[in-house]
């Protein structure tokens, strides 16, 4: 028996609580009926064309994303805009929209744990609590933690581009190759904004992505943690198999029959890169 939406999405909002999102942000249903039945989930991180083209032809009921539709205010929702185009299909194809951004971002099972844990850092901690959050909170920005063996850059860089989906951005490096490496911060996105938090932590490397120039060489000047930046869709993939088998796993032995697929699409802006 399939789960209605409604369920589905009091489910997610446990988790990953609209009220932890950024106040710049939109997450949460875009389009759907709360009572129309759900059978087949799609999990992607961008709700780009050829996602929704996937969800059309496996047939979901839901497309649970990452990444806002419609984070920016828009005017029109007419088929001759790109938005318009994708949200137009979802309602004819009868695939509900559904976004966790940064409410997905900060908590336990979030993007940012997600990331940690996939690059294997044991027992991730949080780097800067979440502005409500109290001091024994599991939710906030960042993860930071020990690697169970240590290893060299290379060697983590190495890791990296082994735990993370291939795109053509790859994983790019700032620092001695051959520079022992224990303790990982992570942060997933963007992740400019904790450099200076970075600066103050006892860390080997810091993992993250959209590293820009002028501020990676000012934190590099520090003489601290080395960088490493990967594509921004392949750092938050990693979420994608964690939500994926919480909604699994929540269901097991409710009756219900509910079918996941994690979309393996690239969705990463950048296509390819000459060297």
């Amino acid at each position: 028996m399939p789960v209605p939406l409604h369920e589905l999405v009091a489910l997610l909002d446990t988790w990953y609580n609209p009220r932890w999102a950024e106040s710049w942000d939109a997450v949460g249903l875009v389009c759907g009926d709360p009572e129309q039945p759900v059978g087949k989930v799609l999990l992607a991180v961008d709700p780009a064309p050829e996602v929704v083209a996937e969800a059309a032809e496996w047939g979901a009921d839901l497309l649970l994303v990452h990444h806002p539709l419609l984070l920016t205010g828009v005017h029109s929702v007419a088929t001759t805009t790109p938005k318009g185009r994708v949200l137009h299909r979802l309602v004819r194809q009868g695939t509900a929209l559904f976004t966790a951004h940064t409410n997905a971002d900060v908590p336990e099972h979030g993007v940012n744990e997600a990331l940690a844990r996939a690059v294997g850092i044991v027992d991730p901690a949080v780097v800067e609590l979440a502005d409500d959050a109290g001091p024994a909170a599991s939710r906030g920005h960042g993860r930071i933690g020990r690697l169970a063996e240590p290893t060299t850059l290379r060697g983590f860089a190495e890791r990296v581009a082994r735990a993370l989906p291939a795109t053509a951005h790859g994983v790019r490096v700032a620092g001695d190759p051959d520079r022992p490496v224990r303790t990982v911060v992570v942060g997933s996105g963007s992740g400019d904004f904790l450099l200076d938090t970075v600066l103050g932590l006892d860390a080997d490397v810091y993992l993250t992505s959209d590293l820009r120039h002028h501020r990676a060489g000012e934190f590099l000047e520090h003489g601290r943690a080395a960088l490493v930046d990967v594509a921004h869709w392949a750092a938050e993939w990693t979420w994608l198999p964690v939500v994926e088998s919480r909604i699994v796993e929540a269901l097991a032995g409710s009756g219900t029959s509910l079918e996941t697929r994690v979309s393996t699409l690239v969705t990463d802006p950048w296509s390819f890169r000459v060297t």
